[in-house]
């Protein structure tokens, strides 16, 4: 899971089932695994590295009064150190956001499809397994692997304990890296894979669908009935089975599609744009609403999304589409996953236009939109230079207020008009 998706799963919560003690294997040395050489942790300043094992030493109380052993705490937090880069990482803000189509473009990239149709043809019966228990199918499974490490490419070479003891004392959020750290050796001492071993990237998420440790306690299963939950070695079915888990648990719906790709009628009222807003698709149908390509939409229920604004695809977004913001909380994601899964099936992608033309807004213009739409009473939220959907939602409000299409997609014509 990417690190968004940790702001989501924030509290600890106990493991889905008592796992068995650790087998005669050695903890992350497994059958037909390559060996993976830590990231080298950099010299820390004296004063960063004293105050980091003084944060050790005062949060040993706290870790034992919520379960976690002296011998599992103490053997851990041996290996914690002060990690100038995960502070540099946590603290680094792109200076331009990447516009939705650039985003997809690498998501859904023709290398990624043949790798993903690869893995579904070697991984036939496991994913047909998988499929059948939790009622995910197989290549939605492919596309959050694909999207979270390459297919297992990219799981991160980072040791979790010494990153997430950095992050929880020094981080930005350090009460929810706590509780991740704390979650973390709870895995430990369930005897999944040992200290050295746990391995991910620099804010905690770990294997081949990138799990922070509480989803890992919450979600994770032993798949192939060997008495651990590994979602570590190149072996990734229980990492996948594991994902398929989650997406169950989270509102995936069986047989139902994620959503589809839609055109709106010239009439349409784009007010109702939004996941806030939610309708039966027969609703959507008598608007005008149709599928794009052809053919009635889905049934079930949806809300219209059109993440690039009205001059961009519009899309009808389902229950698993929210089962997906659910793994990541981000519709760029979801679509990425939906799109590179539709592939893999060997359907098609994206047939409307993107607004390619558009440039990228700086950091400096989305805190400025943020400020102007605060300043005319349209937003009360954070200057932060993200666009989440309170920023959209003003964003369509002033729209509505000077009589432009209120789409809430933040261009630098938004900006403009602001400024008037």
């Amino acid at each position: 899971m990417s690190f968004s998706r940790f702001l989501v799963t924030t509290t600890l919560v106990g493991a889905l089932a008592a796992c068995a003690g650790p087998t005669s294997r050695t903890p992350g040395s497994y059958s037909g695994s390559t060996p993976v050489t830590p990231s080298p942790i950099p010299a820390a300043s004296a004063s960063d590295e004293a105050g980091l094992q003084r944060f050790v030493q005062s949060f040993r109380a706290r870790a034992l009064s919520s379960g976690v052993s002296a011998s599992t705490y103490d053997r851990a937090m041996r290996i914690a150190r002060y990690n100038p880069d995960v502070i540099r990482l946590d603290r680094k803000q792109a200076e331009f956001s990447r516009p939705v189509w650039l985003y997809l473009d690498s998501a859904v990239s023709d290398a990624r499809i043949a790798t993903g149709r690869e893995k579904r043809a070697q991984l036939s019966g496991t994913l047909a397994s998988i499929e059948a228990r939790y009622g995910v199918p197989r290549e939605i499974v492919l596309a959050v692997w694909g999207m979270e490490s390459n297919f297992g490419a990219n799981r991160g070479k980072m040791q979790i304990i010494p990153s997430l003891a950095t992050l929880a004392y020094d981080g930005r959020r350090g009460e929810m890296f706590q509780n991740q750290l704390i979650a973390a050796l709870k895995i430990l001492q369930a005897g999944d894979t040992d200290a050295e071993h746990m391995l991910g990237s620099w804010a905690g998420a770990m294997g081949h669908t990138q799990f922070m440790p509480t989803s890992y306690l919450e979600y994770a299963v032993d798949f192939t009935g060997d008495g651990r939950r590994d979602i570590w070695s190149d072996d990734p079915t229980d990492a996948l089975a594991s994902t398929a888990a989650y997406l169950a648990r989270n509102g995936w719906k069986r047989g139902q599609p994620w959503g589809t790709e839609v055109r709106l009628p010239d009439s349409f009222n784009m007010g109702q744009i939004g996941k806030g807003t939610r309708k039966s698709n027969s609703a959507w149908a008598a608007q005008g609403v149709t599928r794009f390509g052809g053919g009635s939409l889905p049934s079930g229920s949806g809300s219209i999304i059109m993440p690039a604004g009205a001059r961009g695809p519009a899309f009808l977004v389902m229950d698993n589409f929210r089962a997906l913001l659910r793994y990541n909380n981000s519709d760029n994601y979801a679509l990425g996953v939906s799109f590179l899964a539709e592939r893999i099936a060997g359907r098609s992608g994206i047939q409307g236009s993107w607004p390619r033309n558009d440039r990228p807004l700086s950091t400096s213009e989305r805190k400025e939109i943020q400020q102007r739409l605060r300043a005319k009473g349209f937003y009360d939220g954070e200057i932060d230079g993200l666009f989440g959907s309170g920023t959209m939602t003003a964003v369509a409000a002033f729209q509505r207020s000077i009589g432009v299409t209120p789409d809430g997609y933040p261009t630098s014509i938004l900006l403009g008009q602001l400024r008037k």
